[in-house]
């Protein structure tokens, strides 16, 4: 995808706690960090997203926004940010969560493990 434009996304996200519709567009005139986790409630991706959502006001400072991306639910997307941080939660999130239910967006970026049934982390 290096010099390619990025492929058009849209789905529903967590954001502040709330289902929301997103799209790539949302974020056109600014730079987007999108990025791939494999799943939700596994151990490594909290301490990533957690960092890239302590710090999304730095994000914001340059004219950037962050958007994580899994094949998880936007439900299991909820759960784990309402799980605490000390139970292998995210807790509270200031970034979105992107449901990808039908992993055609992970499909569509080259990400998608399809004997794993997840993304790589990207």
């Amino acid at each position: 995808l290096v010099s390619k434009p990025a492929p058009y996304w849209e789905g529903t996200a967590v954001i502040n706690g709330e289902f929301k519709e997103l799209k790539i567009t949302d974020y056109k005139g600014k730079y987007l960090v999108f990025f791939f986790y494999p799943l939700d409630f596994t151990f490594v991706c909290p301490t990533e997203i957690i960092a890239f959502g302590d710090r999304i006001e730095e994000f914001k400072s340059i004219n950037t926004e962050v958007v994580a991306c899994s094949v998880d639910s936007q439900f299991t997307h909820l759960a784990w940010i309402n799980t605490p941080r000390k139970q292998g939660g995210l807790g509270p999130m200031k970034i979105p969560l992107l449901a990808d239910l039908t992993h055609q967006i992970a499909k569509d970026y080259g990400v998608y493990l399809e004997d794993q049934g997840h993304t790589l982390r990207f």
